[in-house]
């Protein structure tokens, strides 16, 4: 067993009596209403899952594991002369919540390389897809085929213990989380690059392999292991993490869970706003013949866009109340590396001037910049410039997370998820009913004043 699984296992056994006891002792203890806003409107805000692996704080953004994203990026062992982390160091802290040690880290980043390898057929199905058709199609159904490869469906069959689904979807994730990057570069070079494919570097870590597979000479390497880290995880709620969530509790293998994660990742509302931002953006550096703005030029222009109705992309999100921690992270490697990159410049116009015209405005929660704000903006940089595949790039690192997730929800043995629905006509007796109440004590209220 390697030191990681020996560790996980180790952390698994001293967690599960936690988990029965919250069962055994307190499984009647309230911990939130749910409003008719809450379920006509998608559920949000509404407590309803657990995860340890990650917790979206309003002030300080994404926590993995306890740590906030700069104390992610400072602590976790770096390649010899990288800025950004191991990759696979991050999943070592998201499964144990413990930052790994060099000799740690060194040991996974060699199991990622002996489980890189992609089966023939996989290739063989990437190439039979249309030359015209969607990158996140393509990587939802590589990731498919390669069910037939799962250890747990195996393991399943021939008859496991509950206490121990966790071990086969372990592997599962491993095989799987190492063969992204492959599967990923194939399906650009398949699309974008007359299927000129470049053979991986087993000597490299997850990050600088992709970027060698991808063509790109360093810092991408650095711009990888940023990209896959700051989106690993995003606590459960969202729509890719609750649909591998969702669809893994039926006991779906690794493979199933993570392809169907990956189509809720591709819908506009969720995976899509980087690539939006990107083209308001070269619209923007159009409308303004490539000329750098003023201050005073660029509020005007924000201006006339809010007051047509319009929002500014990149701006503003549903929980955090700053500026998302994933974007200063974003920021700074640009202003070390790509400062004088037009589409950088603009940017960094916006980030001066666009959050006090919020404030102004006064609709806007958050006024401040969100990570698709400039993501896109560094891949295009490099020159990955077809906007369609940046949500590929979005769904291996999200994989990362949603995998440690899983192998979790084994260990603890979450059931099967079922929340129960209401009618229209329910909701509204209840409207009508709280109404009812309202008005009473109202009357009490003011016979009693």
């Amino acid at each position: 067993m390697s030191s990681l699984k020996e560790k996980l296992y180790q952390k698994i056994e001293e967690h599960r009596p936690r988990t029965k006891k919250l069962l055994t002792d307190y499984c009647d203890v309230v911990v939130g209403e749910v409003t008719i806003g809450q379920a006509i409107g998608g559920m949000r805000g509404v407590k309803s899952l657990v995860t340890d692996i990650s917790y979206l704080d309003p002030q300080e953004g994404i926590r993995y594991r306890g740590y906030t994203l700069p104390e992610v990026f400072e602590k976790l062992p770096k390649p010899p002369g990288a800025e950004m982390p191991y990759v696979e160091g991050l999943f070592s802290l998201l499964l144990t919540g413990e930052i790994p040690t060099d000799n740690e880290v060194a040991d996974l980043a060699d199991e990622f390389r002996k489980r890189r390898i992609l089966p023939r057929y996989v290739y063989e199905v990437i190439d039979a897809f249309p030359s015209f058709s969607s990158p996140m199609a393509i990587f939802s159904a590589a990731i498919l085929t390669m069910q037939r490869e799962s250890f747990f469906a195996k393991k399943y069959q021939a008859g496991i213990s509950k206490m121990d689904y966790w071990d086969p979807t372990y592997e599962d994730s491993l095989n799987l989380l190492a063969k992204l990057p492959e599967v990923a570069s194939y399906i650009y070079a398949k699309l974008y690059r007359d299927g000129k494919r470049i053979q991986s570097n087993p000597n490299l870590d997850m990050g600088a392999n992709f970027a060698h597979m991808m063509g790109i000479p360093p810092p991408y390497d650095d711009v990888s292991r940023l990209n896959f880290i700051i989106h690993a995880d995003h606590e459960s709620g969202n729509v890719s993490a609750h649909t591998g969530h969702l669809v893994a509790s039926s006991l779906s293998d690794i493979y199933l869970s993570i392809s169907a994660m990956i189509n809720g990742l591709a819908g506009p509302l969720h995976g899509l706003a980087n690539q939006e931002v990107l083209r308001w953006m070269q619209d923007l550096a159009e409308k303004m013949d490539g000329q750098i703005p003023s201050e005073d030029q660029m509020k005007k222009f924000v201006w006339d866009t809010l007051n047509s109705g319009q929002v500014i992309p990149g701006f503003g999100h549903a929980v955090l109340r700053k500026t998302d921690p994933r974007y200063t992270l974003q920021r700074e490697f640009c202003q070390t590396h790509m400062k004088d990159d037009l589409l950088f410049q603009y940017t960094d116009v916006l980030y001066k001037v666009v959050p006090p015209i919020l404030l102004e405005q006064g609709k806007a929660k958050n006024p401040w910049p969100n990570v698709d704000a400039q993501s896109g903006i560094i891949h295009w940089h490099y020159g990955i410039t077809e906007y369609e595949f940046y949500t590929v790039l979005f769904g291996i690192g999200r994989s990362i997370g949603i995998t440690a997730n899983l192998i979790w929800d084994r260990a603890l043995g979450y059931p099967l998820e079922r929340p129960k629905s209401v009618t229209t006509e329910m909701l509204e007796k209840m409207a009508i009913a709280a109404t009812a109440d309202k008005g009473k004590n109202a009357s009490k209220n003011c016979k009693d004043g």
